[in-house]
């Protein structure tokens, strides 16, 4: 039978006025068709008729353990647009509430009055946050990260939170290696970045402590620590995000002096940033003109609220060759709402995998990958 290389994309025609796309990023294959999008299966476990069409029964019984096409849900009816008063949360409730998920602590965003002079400030790293549970790699949704053996021999057998992280400006290429599936050598790119000890009953200084001797004295090649400073005031606080964003990084995160670690969305763990962030699903394709005629010129976008919009920065030559796909939710970032609640001057970041869109049914965490 036919298949796709790693990277390769493929149309295949069905029911609908445009021919579907089915790709291969990694060994997770997918496809846009809405059989394959509204499976509340993890994405690695998804198939369709289509991709059974293109590479077999057995081959894709073989890749998914046997799972089989699902029936597209029908959409729930839209609300009515509102104007929100303030930026929407780059996080849904309904990620948080996802059985089967680990116990994470999540930031609210800074509110530009509360004063964080002595709070722990760190950078805010753009990369896939995982949780360490002592034998694997874990998203904030439940799925597991099959990194390499010599990526995660030697790290202590205990939980540890952090980030995934490939470097600044290489969210993309972050995420389309921690979601292969056959732990390549490209796992050398990434590094895992600690900040967080979840199953240690202290308070954060000492939680800190615990990390950095961990991983700083292990000298460990593939982990680390990640640094934090006290901050100094308001002040200190706009030079060390003004010094972090000019190096391409995404912002600050700021952890209340001796506070606990707590599962669920706290006000001790803030994030600080000049541009907000949030997720929107792609409702369409658009063409592009001039130097982008025959390829994507932007994506419009919709947000929960039905609110919809267009990004067209932020794309790469290879995202206008091979779109991300209709249904799938991304991160984009913008400077501020207008009156009517649209992003102004939004910027695409990329896909994100581990939104539960508003409404959507979650995965069954015990058919989770392992």
């Amino acid at each position: 039978m036919p298949d796709l290389r790693d990277g390769e994309s493929v149309e295949m025609r069905g029911s609908a006025v445009r021919p579907y796309v089915l790709t291969n990023t990694g060994g997770v294959y997918s496809c846009t068709c809405p059989a394959w999008r509204n499976q509340s299966l993890p994405i690695e476990r998804r198939t369709c008729k289509h991709l059974r069409s293109l590479r077999g029964d057995a081959s894709e019984a073989a890749r998914t353990g046997g799972a089989t096409p699902v029936q597209a849900k029908r959409p729930a009816a839209k609300k009515a647009a509102s104007t929100p008063s303030t930026a929407p949360e780059p996080e849904s409730e309904a990620a948080e509430a996802v059985e089967g998920a680990p116990p994470l602590l999540l930031a609210h965003s800074w509110d530009g009055g509360t004063d964080l002079t002595g709070w722990w400030m760190s950078e805010k790293l753009d990369g896939v946050r995982a949780y360490w549970d002592g034998q694997r790699f874990i998203s904030r949704l439940g799925n597991a990260y099959h990194a390499p053996e010599w990526f995660v021999r030697d790290l202590p057998n205990v939980p540890l939170d952090g980030e995934l992280w490939g470097g600044r400006r290489c969210f993309q290429r972050t995420v389309s290696i921690v979601r292969r599936q056959d732990q390549s050598d490209l796992w050398k790119e990434i590094s895992f970045v600690v900040f967080d000890a979840p199953a240690l009953v202290a308070p954060f200084e000492d939680r800190l402590a615990f990390c950095r001797d961990q991983l700083t004295l292990a000298r460990l090649p593939y982990a680390s620590y990640h640094p934090h400073q006290v901050c100094r005031g308001t002040e200190h606080l706009g030079e060390e995000l003004r010094r972090v964003e000019a190096l391409g990084g995404e912002g600050l995160m700021l952890r209340r002096p001796g506070s606990r670690y707590e599962a669920g969305r706290s006000h001790t763990l803030l994030k600080v940033k000049s541009f907000h962030d949030a997720e929107a699903r792609i409702v369409e394709h658009l063409p592009g003109a001039g130097r982008h005629k025959g390829r994507l010129g932007a994506l419009l976008l919709e947000l929960p609220d039905g609110t919809r919009f267009a990004a067209g920065t932020g794309l790469s030559d290879e995202d206008r060759r091979q779109p991300p796909p209709l249904g799938a939710v991304v991160t984009f970032r913008y400077q501020e709402l207008s009156n009517r609640g649209v992003p102004r001057f939004p910027s695409y970041v990329g896909v994100r995998h581990d939104f539960i869109w508003p409404g959507e049914a979650v995965k069954d965490p015990k058919k989770t990958t392992k």
